[in-house]
């Protein structure tokens, strides 16, 4: 199967597992703050890994996968209703720290910058 059109199927997921987690899903255990960061999905169309990004604390990431994983059978139905397929793809939920480890990244740069002084700087005026 080609891979543009596993994207495309990833991507229809990707906004329909969205969809469901924002306006259907009832647990209290999902964090309000909860977002798909991205879907893959395998060759067989058997499962879609989901990456959910949390924003909070290490115990709100932890419930709120933990309140995705026990709503798996909904979240398979939603998608199934939603999309026609064959076989209609098992979630499987992985936590993605990249936002976390992203506004880390920047909060090292902005301290590097103040602590040589060129934070009021700019990278143009440098050049020049």
């Amino acid at each position: 199967m080609g891979s543009k059109r596993l994207n495309r199927i990833a991507e229809e997921i990707k906004k329909v597992v969205s969809s469901i987690i924002a306006n259907k899903l009832k647990d209290p255990r999902i964090s309000t703050m909860t977002s798909i960061t991205k879907v893959t999905v395998t060759r067989d169309l058997r499962y879609a890994k989901i990456y959910v990004g949390v924003l909070g604390n290490e115990k709100e990431k932890k419930d709120s996968l933990n309140g995705l994983k026990s709503a798996k059978g909904f979240i398979r139905r939603g998608i199934g209703e939603t999309i026609n397929l064959r076989y209609t793809p098992e979630p499987l939920f992985y936590l993605d720290e990249s936002i976390e480890h992203g506004i880390y990244i920047s909060k090292l740069i902005d301290k590097v910058n103040k602590e040589s002084g060129n934070d009021d700087e700019k990278p143009e005026e440098k050049s020049q």
